[in-house]
């Protein structure tokens, strides 16, 4: 069971950050808001996704206190744009501001959740993670765009692949 977690402030929000993973999960998941979650919301969860919001839905970043489960917790995890920059902070990296709006061509330099070579992008995003050693960068054009922790099953994307590139979200909920 796929835990899809909101992170928009505003309601309408999740019809252009969330519905659209949901659509393309398809199979057994559950969506909480990021305030809500239990400790049996992560036991029931084999597998997370931390969705993005929009450019000024900044709540969550006031709001780390209720990632700090992260850090234990043991079965993979998919950030996306604010997700990550959600995991990137939890595990010690730093933010950085950066807007970036539209498609860009990112070169995957290693496979990534079945995805390499060039590929094209949308992004969105006022600020981007700056990760700490723990995690490798797989894709990056002035940014990193695609990474993941060195130990742990715990892949970001800084661009939205709800938009384009959604085999990476397929490939991480059958992984």
């Amino acid at each position: 069971m796929i835990l899809i977690i909101n992170i928009c402030k505003e309601k309408l929000h999740y019809y252009e950050f969330v519905k659209p993973i949901e659509d393309i999960v398809k199979q057994d998941y559950f969506t909480k808001h990021y305030k809500e979650i239990s400790q049996a919301d992560l036991e029931r969860a084999s597998k997370i996704i931390i969705c993005g919001t929009s450019l000024k839905d900044e709540e969550y970043l006031k709001n780390l206190e209720n990632f700090n489960w992260i850090k234990d917790f043991q079965k993979p995890i998919l950030g996306i744009c604010g997700g990550a920059q959600i995991i990137g902070l939890i595990f010690g990296g730093k933010l950085k501001t950066k807007t970036e709006i539209g498609l860009k061509k990112v070169n995957f330099q290693k496979e990534f959740l079945g995805t390499i070579g060039e590929k094209e992008v949308y992004e969105l995003h006022n600020y981007y993670a700056e990760f700490s050693d723990n995690f490798e960068i797989f894709a990056k054009n002035e940014l990193p765009q695609a990474t993941k922790h060195k130990s742990k099953e715990v892949f970001c994307t800084l661009f939205h692949p709800e938009v384009r590139q959604k085999q990476i979200i397929n490939n991480f909920a059958n992984r």
